[in-house]
């Protein structure tokens, strides 16, 4: 017998119905739009062929989460979903129908069937943002709704005070996501905040001491560990090399910059962390001073005689001319025959020149040029030339064969040529070398590792510990120790690398390999990058000879070294983005900047850009004759957030295709009276 529902029961309605389900519900309750939900959670079930899961799923958890949803069984369905793709489980309807069955959820968000409707419903998954910011913006009214009856509700009751409500019901609202769905853009010139230099990825005796430094000084430790490397660098450089594997050897000098603003305490870092080196120059300098006295000495009577002979055979008084000559020719022979020693040096100042600098490696080879100021920069950036000579810093880092022709018959060249640089100049400096003719194109500014710690000033502590005297003594004593080991070396020797350090190399190259390909991070970095894998495996080599001196240094480096080795190059990576972005080397910034005005400006209908084309950009300035040109300066905008693009079927060829179509951030628009379409 069929009982008649109670009156009271009449708008209660079934959990799960098998009827159309959107019909049910009373589209006069609180704002929502379920079919935008829908067609959100048909797009993560199945993209379309031109957009993967991965980018579809991400795009839409950036801007809703489950409890954003109106309808209790789309945010279940969301949070299975997504569970699912989190764990690495391929996610379809049937997979997730699976899923629901095994929670015991599957009856309660309206069965297998539901699944299979949520796909048909959604148009397109290429919107699928654009339905998340749907659901997005009816959770946020629904949120103010809530706000709004809540404040009612408390001052009706009589609850609290008027201020205390109503300064509640803002900080409620301030949460809200109606005014902006990006993110903040990052602005050109400038990058989220930077790593802080890996401490713990030096040896112990180096990280000690770098900490107490920077403590002491109340500096950045990205500083006073620049220039520790720098040391190391300063002592293998040229004398020890590391093979990779067979065929690809690289030197262990390295090119570093930290650049601080003035007042950073630069002088008292560098000296605290150098001050070994110019000890050890010095004591080499005296311990021959004796031999290159006596060999000069020897060498100029050996001259002085020679001169005599001559003099004796011009005037030719009675004796035999021939005879004459030919003494004189074996005197001035034997003093060419004497050698004198060269003034040993490990360093050569900072506001060195070219010329020179070729001279000095023609001479000892192995050579650094260390300076806590910018001097040697505005050399290469043009202080006494417009065309600088860019050779001798090109090749002195690959090791590449020096041609000192012009400078001394002595030395006409020299193999393997090895120079360190360690610097720290201000900010400023940098600009002016990313201005420097030929250092982009020529590749020196790919050669360097960048360092750019923010500024401690106004925020130091008056009163600090000196560096405990154990470690600055035990820093200095195994640098010593590093410099004399080497030094002594009759010729460079070369350590090799096991196979799992080989192996970890191995994976770094494809990592770095992924990310200069095209809409990757180091793309327009790609002359850098390019050398990060041997840069990594001259850090290794270093890490590996300060750890090792007493103990087997010529065995291969390990593959924890190698790893550590790569935490440090990693947060030199992070760091050469934001120096590249400063001094504005890549032409793409200022292009970016052009196009990043136009967006700002309103159509001639009052209304802003939503999205543009690559030709839309070439078409809005007189820079850009072609959609080649305009790329790069598209994809920075990417980079920094201005920008997303589309990902419509890849034409097989670099970069984007061009019906590539960029969204624009909102934050660029200034809505109108006459732009209210979303």
């Amino acid at each position: 017998m069929n009982q008649q529902p109670h009156p009271a029961a009449d708008n209660v309605r079934p959990l799960h119905s098998h009827a159309d389900e959107t019909d049910a519900i009373d589209t006069t309750a609180m704002p929502h739009d379920l079919e935008a939900e829908q067609a959100v959670l048909g797009a993560m079930l199945l993209p379309g062929p031109n957009r993967t899961q991965t980018a579809v799923i991400a795009e839409v958890t950036s801007r809703i989460g489950a409890e954003d949803y109106y309808r209790p069984a789309h945010a279940t369905i969301h949070t299975a979903l997504v569970a699912m793709h989190e764990h690495g489980h391929a996610v379809d309807p049937i997979l997730l129908t699976h899923h629901l069955s095994k929670t015991g959820d599957l009856n309660r968000v309206g069965g297998a069937a539901y699944l299979h409707r949520l796909v048909q419903a959604v148009p397109t998954a290429a919107n699928a943002d654009y339905y998340a910011e749907i659901v997005a913006e009816k959770a946020d009214e629904r949120r103010i709704i809530e706000t709004s009856t809540r404040a009612t509700s408390r001052v009706r009751s009589g609850m609290g005070d008027s201020a205390g409500i109503a300064a509640d019901a803002a900080a409620e609202l301030s949460t809200l996501r109606t005014a902006e769905r990006w993110p903040a853009p990052v602005p050109l010139g400038t990058t989220a905040p930077l790593p802080s230099f890996p401490v713990d990825a030096l040896p112990a005796w180096v990280g000690e001491h770098v900490a107490a430094v920077a403590e002491f000084t109340q500096t950045p430790p990205d500083m006073a560990a620049t220039m520790a490397l720098a040391a190391l660098s300063t002592a293998a450089g040229g004398r020890v090399h590391i093979q990779i594997r067979p065929g690809w050897v690289e030197q262990s000098n390295l090119y570093l910059v930290c650049a601080m603003p003035p007042a950073s305490r630069k002088s008292d870092v560098f000296a605290a962390m150098t001050a070994p080196i110019y000890e050890v120059e010095k004591q080499l300098q005296d311990e021959t001073r004796a031999a290159r006295v006596e060999a000069e000495t020897a060498k100029e009577a050996a001259e002085a005689e020679a001169e005599a002979l001559m003099a004796k055979a011009r005037k030719a008084d009675g004796g035999d001319p021939a005879a004459l000559v030919a003494e004189a020719s074996a005197a001035r022979m034997l003093a060419e025959d004497i050698v004198v020693p060269p003034k040993p040096r490990l360093t050569v100042s900072g506001d060195v020149t070219p010329e020179p600098l070729t001279h000095q490696l023609a001479v000892h080879r192995c050579l650094a040029v260390l300076s806590p100021e910018g001097d040697l920069f505005d050399i290469i950036a043009g202080r006494y030339s417009a065309r600088p000579n860019l050779g001798v810093f090109l090749k002195a880092h690959k090791g590449e064969r020096l041609e000192t022709d012009r400078i001394t018959r002595e030395q006409p060249s020299t193999d393997r040529p090895a120079l360190t640089i360690g610097v720290t100049p201000q900010p400023s400096v940098l600009q002016d070398l990313g201005e420097a003719h030929g250092a982009r194109d020529r590749g020196l500014l790919a050669r360097f590792l960048y360092a750019l710690p923010p500024s401690n000033l106004g925020y130091r502590k008056t009163r600090t510990a000196p560096v405990p005297e154990q470690v600055s003594s035990t820093y200095a004593a195994r640098l010593d120790a590093l410099l004399r080991t080497l030094l002594t070396l009759p010729e460079s020797v070369t350590v090799a690398m096991d196979a799992h350090a080989d192996q970890a190399v191995e994976a770094l190259q494809a990592e770095v390999e992924v990310q200069m390909r095209p809409d990757h991070r180091l793309e327009h970095l790609q002359d850098w990058a390019g050398k990060l894998v041997g840069t990594t495996a001259r850090v290794a080599c270093l890490l590996h000879l300060a750890e090792r001196l007493t103990d087997g240094w010529g065995d291969p480096v390990a593959a924890s070294t190698v790893q550590r080795a790569t935490e440090i190059t990693r947060y030199y990576t992070e760091h050469a983005l934001a120096v590249f972005d400063l001094i504005g080397s890549d032409p793409a910034t200022e292009d970016a900047r052009t196009i990043l005005d136009w967006l700002g400006r309103p159509k001639t209908d009052g209304t802003y850009r939503r999205a543009i084309k690559r030709r839309d950009a070439v078409a809005a300035s007189r820079r850009f004759r072609t959609v080649a040109q305009v790329d790069p300066a598209l994809q920075l905008l990417e980079a920094h957030g201005y920008l997303k693009a589309e990902e419509p079927a890849r034409t097989g060829r670099v970069g984007h295709p061009s019906s590539v179509t960029y969204r624009v951030h909102p934050g660029l628009q200034k809505p109108t009276d006459g732009d209210h379409a979303r």
